[in-house]
């Protein structure tokens, strides 16, 4: 059963509503997906009824922005909202909102412009939702007429001089959430984790002591050699597999549906049974 276990819909920085991903995901051959919206699970019923519309399977999941020296996201699979989740979406809208504002001031700061948090909004569909670094960089890169992943690159990734970090929950919190919502947490894209080979492996091996369930390892960005090192990964430490293409919109390097992404028994058992 081919699966696409990393979709990104309008609830978060994705372009396209649940039903228009789910027929994207049919017509591409996707059998099995999860729309893992960043720091929220709003519209999950809309996701499921979307997906079934279209004949996919489907597994309630989302992805928790984490930042550990850099990003280190953590996707969480079958999770049920309760109280820990509402305390903890209610965090992140305000973080989120906090942290926008740091952005947009240091750019306009930086560039020389008068952008409003109104013309950030605009691009923040579902109010519900945390707001979204993305959101901020859209309204930069219309004023600025520039492509928006170069307007993140050039002013608004790590190191750079819009970058906030404001309000970033930890990897540990993460997981910590997702085990308190009964779901399975899985450390998203490793092979984007910045940080030198034996930080990396350190923080690995850390995040597997406090309980993390699985490992993203067939991803996008991910070389042979980088999903065949994550693999050996998952095998030593009993972490389940799983693939997904990070889609968020058309026109990028990230394909819905690619790299194709078959999973096993076991990861069908903790996702469906």
């Amino acid at each position: 059963m081919r699966a696409d276990l990393h979709l990104h819909t309008v609830y978060s920085d994705g372009a396209f509503t649940p039903q228009e991903l789910a027929a994207r995901a049919a017509e591409a051959g996707v059998e099995f997906l999860s729309m893992t919206d960043h720091d929220n699970m709003s519209g999950m019923a809309e996701k499921a009824a979307a997906a079934a519309s279209c004949g996919l399977r489907f597994v309630p999941g989302w992805e928790v922005s984490s930042y550990e020296g850099g990003k280190v996201h953590v996707l969480g699979y079958r999770c049920a909202a309760g109280p820990a989740y509402e305390a903890f979406l209610e965090e992140r809208r305000r973080g989120g909102a906090l942290r926008a504002r740091d952005m947009v001031e240091k750019a306009n700061a930086c560039l020389g412009l008068d952008v409003t948090m109104s013309e950030v909004e605009r691009f923040h569909l579902k109010k519900e939702t945390p707001l979204h670094t993305m959101h901020v960089v859209r309204a930069f890169s219309v004023r600025l007429k520039r492509k928006l992943k170069e307007v993140y690159a050039a002013y608004f990734d790590k190191g750079m001089p819009a970058y906030s970090d404001l309000f970033r929950p930890s990897p540990s919190e993460a997981i910590r959430v997702i085990h308190a919502l009964g779901g399975i947490a899985v450390l998203a894209h490793p092979g984007r984790i910045a940080l030198p080979f034996c930080e990396r492996e350190a923080l690995i091996a850390r995040l597997c002591a406090e309980g993390l369930d699985g490992i993203e390892c067939v991803y996008t960005a991910h070389t042979a050699e980088e999903t065949e090192y994550f693999l050996r990964i998952a095998e030593r430490c009993g972490l389940l597999v799983t693939g997904g293409s990070d889609f968020h919109a058309d026109g990028g390097r990230r394909v819905l549906g690619m790299p194709a992404f078959y999973p096993s028994d076991r990861l069908l058992s903790a996702l469906l049974d």
